[in-house]
């Protein structure tokens, strides 16, 4: 009797558990749109696609000019400081030219307002500099779109798990109600002499352990709901339910391969032109450097005014000839670095060939296991129906009906599993072979 009060207190707090759950329908097209909308792994993508852009206008500077303004005051009796300034300030007399005058002038002011410019003219190592930005900002462009193109597989894969474990809560809540109907029967039985007190108590265990894998169900329809706000970036954390039920999609397995324009394996192409290019940067510069630069200058006695100007310009070669082996050990690292990228990128498309190949075995192998699951579900389910009716007229034992019982509920639940799986597979596939 007190188990038979424990039985019905769990069903009330299960039921009571399920209302107080807000449960929230949602189509699988919604959470696409929302995860590309707010999704965190999206944005910090963004955000290093926008550094490598950023990296790269800064390469803007091997073609622009560098131009600067300045004012300067000072106050001087140094005598070369002082003759200068009159001479720049165009102020200088015959009286100047006194010795004692040149060897101890009196303090003197000046104020000059400059502007420079320097112009590249000629910079092999920062026009390759430049090229290996520009392919490191269109790998980030692809990085970005590969993430995204991931957030749909993972969606398809979340959702799917979302519609599985309301599967499984359905499933065990049929399995229950068979169970408590068992239940009453041998209950009934019971009261009538047709069973003994252990076959009521194995009939009570049955209802117990499906109370438990309801309730661990319920908690998986939680915890794919819970995944579904993080990959939303929605903090509400509501309990969702999917407005379309697990069914088996249709997939024909093509003769597909690993696309050379597939976004994450052209982005790791890029990056190995990055490298190239850094490494002949580095070779550059051994070269030498050809830069213009020019001035304009104003120069007073009294602060902001240019009574007096001039101006300069001219071009500069300069060459680096050695620099203590700085430049052959950081040329020697970048060759180093180009050629483990080569390696990296072959080995990438060797590796996504190989999760190709065993996703195309694992497709296969679930297509397989779907059939045999279906017939098995049949089965088991017309040997429980044979096998309640025969309970019902007394010609069952007890154990072999929960024995039934027990695996009609198992078939249905790896059954639905057995969907997943395929689905599961078909989408991957996709994935990879995504040009």
């Amino acid at each position: 009797m007190k188990k038979h009060i424990y039985i019905v207190a769990l069903l009330f707090v299960f039921s009571m558990s399920v209302k107080a759950q807000d449960l929230v329908p949602i189509a699988k097209s919604d959470v696409l749109s929302k995860v590309s909308e707010n999704n965190t792994s999206i944005k910090i993508s963004e955000e290093d696609f926008n550094a490598a852009k950023a990296d790269y206008r800064q390469t803007n500077a091997v073609f622009l000019p560098n131009i600067t303004a300045s004012h300067t005051a000072m106050a001087t009796t140094n005598p070369l400081m002082a003759f200068g300034s009159k001479l720049n300030q165009e102020i200088l007399s015959s009286n100047d030219f006194n010795p004692a005058l040149l060897n101890d002038p009196s303090k003197i002011e000046n104020y000059a307002t400059k502007f420079e410019i320097q112009q590249p003219l000629i910079n092999l190592d920062g026009i390759y500099q430049r090229k290996a930005a520009k392919s490191k900002m269109e790998a980030m462009s692809l990085k970005t779109e590969r993430t995204q193109e991931y957030l749909v597989f993972e969606v398809d894969k979340a959702y799917m798990q979302l519609q599985l474990a309301y599967k499984a809560v359905d499933v065990l809540e049929k399995a229950l109600e068979a169970a408590n109907a068992n239940k009453k029967l041998a209950d009934d039985s019971f009261k009538q002499g047709y069973l003994q007190r252990a076959d009521v108590l194995n009939v009570e265990v049955r209802v117990t352990e499906v109370l438990n894998q309801l309730q661990t169900a319920k908690s998986n329809v939680q915890n794919a709901s819970n995944y579904l706000s993080f990959l939303m970036n929605d903090d509400a954390y509501v309990v969702y339910m999917p407005s379309d039920e697990l069914s088996i999609a249709t997939f024909t397995l093509d003769d597909n391969k690993v696309s050379e324009n597939r976004s994450d394996i052209k982005a790791m192409q890029l990056a190995t032109n990055a490298y190239e290019a850094m490494n002949k940067a580095d070779k550059m510069a051994f070269l030498p450097r050809l830069n213009a630069f020019g001035s304009y200058e104003l120069y007073d006695d009294q602060i902001f005014q240019g009574s007096a100007n001039g101006y300069l310009f001219g071009a500069q070669l300069s060459w680096d000839i050695f620099q203590g082996s700085k430049r052959i050990g950081k040329a020697q690292k970048s060759k180093s670095e180009f050629e483990k990228s080569k390696l990296e990128y072959k080995q990438y498309v060797s590796k996504s060939k190989l999760e190709l190949n065993k996703a195309k075995r694992a497709f296969i192998d679930a297509d397989n296991k779907l059939k045999l699951k279906t017939l098995a579900l049949q089965q088991s389910e017309e040997s429980l129906r044979i096998r309640t009716n025969r309970f019902k007229e007394g010609l069952e034992k007890t154990s072999d009906l929960l024995i039934a019982e027990t695996q009609y509920a198992q078939k249905q639940l790896e059954y639905y599993q057995t969907i997943f799986e395929y689905n599961y597979t078909q989408a991957y596939l996709q994935f990879l072979t995504k040009e």
